[in-house]
């Protein structure tokens, strides 16, 4: 029986991608510090440690006790935008911690490490992005990834470590963490409406992206171990068909039966156009029906009106605050304001720091 560790299985993508190798008859084990994730995103039958991927004598224990056959990395602070201003914090989390992972993998023998990465990896150009296009990232989050894919390539070459890499782009579902701020428009626009409040847009509104929903994304990631054409490739997932953001918060209002309230807030240094080809996946994985976005979106918010809104967390360690997107730095500045005062009360507990 094969046993996976998934890092990150308490957050969104990695619950699941837990629940899908639950089914195939995995046995699971989810290591998550509950940072982003919430307990109850955990499926039944995995077995649940809170930890972190930057504790190494952490993952040495896991692996002695488990020894895992798969390793399933989906643990990351992927705030693509803000990454610039939290560079620190971003590489420990999504560069050191993946490298002590790798270092049990290879130590361990585990037959296959399979890593979400982005298509922030390549940056601006021309799309559809395809893997063959030399990857030029753009902020620090994009930059952390691609270093962690490179590392995965030469720990095959020197090591034999066996690896699928997935360049996923703006997913969206259930169990997503709405009260996120910095990351996920779609769940940010769900919040904010659920909250009466308007949707937020940096910017015109034009930017292209094709919005993809978990369905099309954790099943190819479960199963990739088991298909010998994946191992040592990566694979760009995702929709195919891009929408605006305009075109989205009309759309978001629409399932949710809301009136389409827009901010336009000022522009932020950002990718224009984002969305990529598909065909390298189709012929590994088989050619799937899609869920469109009206689908997608309506299944979303069934799960978030039974849920209700989360309060938007704040990312109080801002390591730069230079030419930070205006909004986000007035809340920075309230913060810093407030820790100054004396016997000032205790800030948002949920903020993410993961």
């Amino acid at each position: 029986m094969p046993i996976s560790l998934v890092t990150g299985g308490a957050g969104f993508m990695g619950s699941h991608v837990a629940e899908h190798l639950l089914k195939a008859g995995d046995q699971v084990v989810v290591l998550d510090d509950l940072s982003g994730g919430f307990i109850d995103n955990v499926p039944t039958g995995a077995a649940f440690v809170k930890g972190s991927i930057l504790d190494h004598q952490l993952l040495k224990s896991l692996f002695d006790k488990y020894q895992f056959t798969h390793v399933f990395h989906l643990a990351a602070y992927a705030a693509e935008g803000l990454s610039h201003f939290i560079k620190r914090f971003n590489y420990l989390n999504n560069l050191v911690g993946s490298v002590n992972l790798i270092n049990e993998s290879i130590n361990h023998d585990v037959k296959c490490f399979v890593f979400t990465s982005s298509i922030a990896v390549y940056g601006a150009g021309q799309t559809p992005l395809t893997e063959k296009m030399p990857p030029v990232p753009e902020d620090s989050y994009g930059i952390a990834k691609l270093a962690v894919e490179q590392e995965l390539r030469v720990s095959h070459e020197m090591f034999g470590l066996e690896y699928v890499i997935f360049r996923p782009h703006n997913v969206y579902g259930e169990r997503q963490n709405i009260g996120d701020r910095y990351r996920n428009v779609v769940g940010i626009f769900m919040n904010q409406l659920l909250k009466s409040e308007p949707m937020t847009i940096f910017g015109d509104g034009t930017q292209q992206r094709a919005f993809t929903h978990i369905d099309d994304v954790a099943p190819l990631i479960a199963v990739s171990p088991n298909l010998a054409d994946a191992r040592n490739q990566i694979f760009n997932i995702g929709a195919d068909v891009p929408y605006t953001v305009n075109e989205l918060a009309s759309c978001v209002a629409s399932v949710l039966n809301k009136e389409c309230r827009t901010q336009h807030l000022a522009p932020r240094n950002e990718v224009k156009l984002a969305f990529s080809d598909h065909a390298k996946a189709e012929r590994v994985f088989g050619v799937r029906n899609k869920v469109p976005l009206l689908d997608g979106l309506q299944a979303m918010a069934q799960w978030v009106n039974a849920h209700g809104a989360r309060e938007s967390s704040v990312f109080e360690n801002i390591e730069v605050a230079r030419n930070m997107p205006p909004s986000w730095a007035a809340i920075t500045r309230a913060i810093d304001n407030i820790s100054r005062t004396p016997f000032s009360p205790v800030r948002d507990s949920n903020a993410q720091l993961a």
